[in-house]
């Protein structure tokens, strides 16, 4: 358990450190207007190599086949075919700000239906649409899957998730985003973790910098800047000031636990106010032993099976009442609860028996 919480006590001087250190507002906020847009679509991989879906369970794999196919002036009304190297999948991509017409974004490619895997597997010409029905990206290509499958008769291996992959730069910009920078006046600046004391910080830096008022905090996530205050040539060359302007960002006292794994991980300023613990364990131990009877030997009966258990509860000795000071630091806070000598997950129920009493001054986030 000391390892833990030394190695825990490590984790967090280096975050210690490395927040203590400024950062650029860049990497803080988010520029109002300036993000992308999430784009959708539905297609068909072909050129499988017998993975793809089966079209009496997916019905919807033919009925597209047969729409490219038609497109195409191949006329297969009435036909029946059944091939099982076509998959129906779903595409997603991100269409990035200022992106321009003839550009080429990444796509995800996604089976909907019962295909195996899309290994091999190429992408037809997909039109990728956004939140507003328009079309603003077409994709096509070899799809890359991020798995494999091997199947024999008596046994299956899957390694990864072979029905998703993806196509780098596999979808060309057909339409540009209406949003003309050049023409704003004022940008607001967006924080990415909304905290009045960052948001005031990021303000006084910006003024600072620009040696007058340009930039005022309007609440706790925004900072509202005034391009025509900054006097710069456009919108473009201040944000590009702005963004690489330093701040010190200021966070909530958090304590993350992730009860899966036994992970615990503790801000820089968690506090805990002066408190008494006491951890133990109760065993609970069954046995099983039947005991079999059979008669005496050529006399009439049959073998009965008695069932014998054996339960016993055991009070395994535990740490006692331990008082756990007031913690003005990390560091003092670890060295009291690594005092109790408890492994990780008993270390999880005690911070959240600490929370529930009061004396953890820390947002408490179990995952």
């Amino acid at each position: 358990m000391s390892r833990f919480l030394s190695a825990l006590l490590a984790l967090w001087l280096s975050l210690s450190m490395a927040m203590a250190m400024p950062v650029r507002i860049k990497d803080l906020v988010e520029f109002d207007g300036v993000r992308g847009n999430d784009l959708v679509g539905y297609g068909l991989v072909v050129g499988l190599n017998g993975t793809g879906d089966g079209l009496r369970n997916a019905p919807f794999t033919e009925e597209i086949m047969v729409n490219i196919l038609e497109r195409l002036g191949v006329n297969v009304t009435g036909e029946q075919f059944r091939p099982q190297n076509v998959a129906a999948v779903i595409v997603t991509a991100e269409l990035p700000p200022f992106a321009r017409q003839g550009g080429q974004i990444d796509v995800t490619v996604s089976a909907i239906g019962d295909a195996d895997s899309l290994l091999g597997g190429t992408l037809v010409m997909t039109p990728l649409t956004a939140a507003d029905g328009e079309i603003y990206a077409v994709a096509q290509g070899a799809v890359i899957a991020g798995g494999a499958s091997v199947e024999g008769d008596g046994a299956s291996v899957v390694q990864g998730v072979p029905t998703a992959g993806v196509i780098p730069n596999g979808a060309r910009v057909e339409r540009e985003i209406d949003f003309e920078l050049a023409s704003l006046s004022q940008v607001r600046l967006a924080l990415n973790s909304p905290d009045f004391t960052t948001a005031a910080r990021i303000e006084a830096a910006i003024n600072h910098a620009f040696d007058r008022g340009v930039a005022v905090m309007l609440d706790a996530g925004t900072v509202l800047l005034d391009i025509g205050a900054t006097r710069a040539p456009s919108p473009a060359h201040a944000l590009t000031r702005v963004e690489n302007i330093l701040v010190e960002p200021e966070a909530r006292a958090r304590v993350v636990v992730d009860q899966r794994s036994g992970t615990i991980v503790m801000g820089e300023d968690v506090r805990i106010s002066r408190v008494a613990v006491a951890q133990g364990n109760l065993t609970l131990r069954i046995q099983e032993q039947p005991l079999a009877v059979q008669p005496n030997p050529f006399a009439d009966g049959e073998t009965v099976i008695l069932p014998r258990t054996d339960a016993d509860i055991v009070e395994e000795p535990g740490t006692g009442l331990a008082e756990i000071s007031g913690g003005t630091s990390l560091s003092e806070v670890v060295a009291a609860l690594n005092a109790l000598g408890v492994s990780p997950r008993e270390m999880i129920d005690i911070l959240s028996s600490i929370e529930a009493a009061g004396a953890l001054h820390a947002d408490f986030i179990v995952r």
